[in-house]
């Protein structure tokens, strides 16, 4: 009898699999470690209780889905969180579409790693999900992000000013999208 993966989609070198409260102590282990890298674009739980009701939102709201990027053989160790990636805003019915948020931690940058992750998760979008669209807002500044949307077959859309409030400010923001056309 084959073996059942803990992974809702893997490639060669990670897989990604849905928060749980018990996954609190590394995330914010490595949240704390990669401050500077996060620093200005995002902010995720560095503490326990902010990551239990950071992960609460992702496992319980309906209109959101979270996915931690996984390493399956790494240097850190089999199943070590190299990243997350959250569909958020996701709306049924004529739009099928959500909006992705995500961020790779200190030690998993420039390995490759969350765009085999960020592929998985667009794959499991519009496979068991039946989402249609997929969009990205990002910082125009922020290149690693930026790179990562045009890696996976994003295409830029459009330009919108100060959009999202982010670190005390309304900031501007690229706006990048696939549908399942695109990967077809």
């Amino acid at each position: 009898m084959p073996h059942a993966s803990r992974y809702l989609a893997e490639g060669p070198r990670v897989g990604i699999r849905h928060f749980t409260y018990e996954d609190g102590a590394e995330f914010t282990a490595r949240a704390r470690e990669s401050k500077d890298l996060h620093h200005p674009w995002l902010f995720p739980p560095d503490g326990p209780d902010a990551y239990a009701a950071y992960a609460g939102r992702l496992i319980e709201d309906p209109t959101k889905a979270g996915f931690l990027v996984c390493e399956k053989d790494g240097e850190h160790g089999d199943g070590a969180i190299a990243g997350f990636i959250n569909i958020n805003n996701i709306v049924q019915g004529g739009f099928q579409c959500g909006a992705l948020g995500y961020g790779a931690f200190a030690h998993a940058v420039g390995r490759g790693l969350m765009r085999e992750g960020l592929n998985l998760v667009v794959g499991y979008a519009f496979g068991p999900m039946r989402l249609h669209r997929l969009e990205i807002n990002a910082q125009p500044r922020n290149a690693g992000s930026i790179a990562l949307a045009r890696s996976c077959g994003f295409r830029l859309e459009g330009f919108s000013p100060k959009m999202i409030y982010i670190d005390g400010a309304w900031r501007d923001h690229e706006r990048w999208a696939i549908t399942a056309e695109m990967r077809a």
